[in-house]
């Protein structure tokens, strides 16, 4: 259809008119907008907590989008504990999973909230009581239970009648040397660092290994990204990585150690042990150390000579050990067959006429351990060198004083059996291992298995260090599942497919 020609004349006045009635400000047209309102929000800092009954925990909130930066404080439960004002969060007497709250008071609609796991307080002396972190006190925790050889008094047992032969072997005129202490030699901490993790929130990566993967424990483990090495990151030793879940009450123990760019490691060996029972791995097979022996236990801790006593033995080193062990050790390190030479496991102790009290604090604590529970051979080393845990608190001046005591003041601890081959017995056998033949994507499966002879099992992948008979898995794709049973007298395998379909 066609628009009727009004004239140029009049035509172009209407269209001024309209521009004119529809400028800004004129009456006729839509204002500007405002400029939008600042988009504002509430964080809260730490992002959660995990307290003890009755435990305090300090919050912060911070505002953006606005220089108001007041908010209000609130437990969202009503067991949950309280909150001050200015954000100091107490827990109840009461476990449980809460939340903190805080809204703006710029904007009562913006908040966060945070949760807030809350526990019992285990006693002193539980595994789960220790802190977390490197070096962390373990409050009176003892690795292993009360008639563990690490923690038997053996003040009053027999002595060895080879004991002089083998003391004048390792150096009667030698002092003790305390290979630990404060500050660095050599550019690295001296002594054999920890760590102590929860796995509950360690999450647990792969080890592969490098030279003894056929006598190690398979992973994964929880070994944090950044867990102390022996010696340094540039350390070319033994370079040791121990590290204790509180969570399990297990020990993660490796040798040869090196951490890799995706958070897993890489190690020679590796050995887990279960800190509640007294189980062997299996006779002939080395461990983190030479001995086939667990190296945290025999460490000397800053925090037990804080609290005034070392409640075991401590792990010491020769400069040639005997091709042979006594128990609690299981595996050798050496070609030397002479009888003087000590073998792994020898046990040593101070004897009860030296007198100790001249010494000071730290040296007397350490004394007074080996008068008790005297020192374990566990590696091929320097002569009479003991083990510890690298600590700023040592007064390095004070554990020197050790070196006053020498080889002749030492005395061997009956050793009883010697092996000099390994102890046969019968090996464990799986008779069932079993899944389901296959699971929809995202679904878990149960394993199960029966076994005999067996005191240690690890599923991998995924799982590592299992207990039971059972043990859920949650594969993301078809999947082959290995159960590994180890007992004194070696160990077998036995696998099962779990397919995931679509």
């Amino acid at each position: 259809m066609r628009v009727p020609n009004w004239g140029l004349g009049w035509g172009t006045g209407w269209i001024l008119w309209l521009m004119v009635g529809l400028a800004p400000g004129c009456g006729g047209g839509k204002k500007a907008a405002p400029p939008p309102a600042p988009f504002l929000s509430v964080t809260i800092t730490p992002p959660g907590a995990s307290l003890w009954t009755n435990g305090t925990q300090a919050f912060q909130a911070t505002v953006s989008g606005s220089t108001n930066q007041a908010v209000t404080w609130s437990v969202l439960e009503a067991s949950g504990g309280s909150i001050t004002e200015t954000g100091l969060y107490t827990a109840p007497g009461n476990a449980g999973t809460f939340h903190v709250k805080a809204v703006s008071a710029a904007d009562p609609t913006k908040s966060a909230q945070v949760p807030v796991t809350v526990s019992v307080q285990p006693p002193a002396g539980a595994c789960n009581g220790a802190d977390l972190g490197i070096g962390a006190s373990l409050h009176g925790f003892t690795a292993f239970p009360g008639d563990n050889a690490w923690n038997q008094d053996v003040s009053a047992a027999p002595v060895d009648p080879n004991s002089a032969a083998i003391i004048a072997f390792i150096g009667a005129g030698t002092g003790l040397h305390p290979d630990f202490g404060a500050g660095l030699w050599q550019g690295a901490p001296i002594g054999i660092p920890y760590v102590v993790v929860g796995s509950s929130s360690q999450a647990k990566v792969s080890v592969a290994f490098t030279a003894y993967g056929d006598e190690s424990d398979p992973g994964p483990m929880p070994i944090p990204a950044a867990a102390p090495v022996e010696g340094g990151n540039t350390s070319t030793g033994d370079r040791h990585v121990l590290v204790m879940d509180r969570d399990t009450c297990l020990l993660y123990e490796l040798y040869g150690t090196y951490p890799q760019g995706d958070g897993s490691w890489n190690a020679d060996s590796a050995s887990v042990w279960d800190l509640k029972s007294n189980a062997l791995r299996p006779y002939g097979w080395t461990s983190a150390d030479a001995a086939g022996l667990p190296i945290f236990p025999g460490l000397a801790r800053y925090d037990e000579v804080a609290a005034g006593a070392i409640l075991h033995a401590l792990r010491f080193t020769v400069p040639t050990s005997r091709r042979a062990y006594v128990l609690p050790a299981t595996h050798w390190a050496s070609s030397n067959t002479s009888a003087s030479a000590p073998p792994m496991g020898l046990r040593v102790r101070l004897k009860a006429g030296v007198d100790i009290s001249a010494y000071p604090a730290q040296a007397r604590v350490v004394l007074a351990a080996l008068k008790r529970y005297g020192m374990i051979l566990a590696d091929n080393g320097s002569a009479w060198y003991l083990s510890g845990a690298p600590d700023e608190r040592w007064d390095n001046t004070q554990l020197a004083t050790l070196s006053g005591i020498k080889g002749s003041d030492l005395e061997v601890v009956q050793m009883g059996t010697v092996y000099t081959a390994d102890p046969t017995g019968t090996a464990p056998a799986i008779s069932t291992f079993t899944g389901p033949a296959s699971i929809p994507s995202g679904a878990s499966a149960l394993l199960s298995w029966a076994s005999t002879n067996a005191t240690r099992w690890f599923i991998t992948p995924e799982l590592g260090w299992v207990t039971g008979t059972s043990a859920t898995v949650h594969p993301t794709k078809t999947t082959t599942y290995t159960l590994l049973a180890e007992g004194p007298y070696g160990s077998t395998t036995k696998t099962v497919q779990v397919v995931v379909t679509p």
